[in-house]
């Protein structure tokens, strides 16, 4: 089961290709997205990445957490489960 990662503060720019790219020397990443608006279709400044490994993972959420990226520091934690009622 794959190990799922929230990834926060991202750059409006971001595409889910450069999330994969900045997640990949981690380990394999099976799939990564960002989170867009509804209605304008703009990136919410947040997304996901999945990765195969738990172990790759964790390493990828220490070593990245308050990482410059794009001029911003990130956001990396482990994705929690979403909660009901909205």
């Amino acid at each position: 089961m794959p190990f799922s990662i929230y990834v926060g503060n991202l750059p409006w720019s971001t595409t889910p290709d450069d999330l994969r790219a900045l997640f990949e020397p981690y380990g394999e990443v099976e799939n990564a997205r960002i989170i867009t608006d509804r209605e304008t279709g703009r990136s919410r400044g947040f997304g996901f990445v999945d990765m195969a490994e738990e172990e790759a993972a964790r390493r990828a959420i220490s070593e990245l957490h308050n990482y410059e990226y794009g001029g911003r520091p990130l956001t990396v934690n482990e994705a929690q489960a979403r909660q009901g009622g909205m």
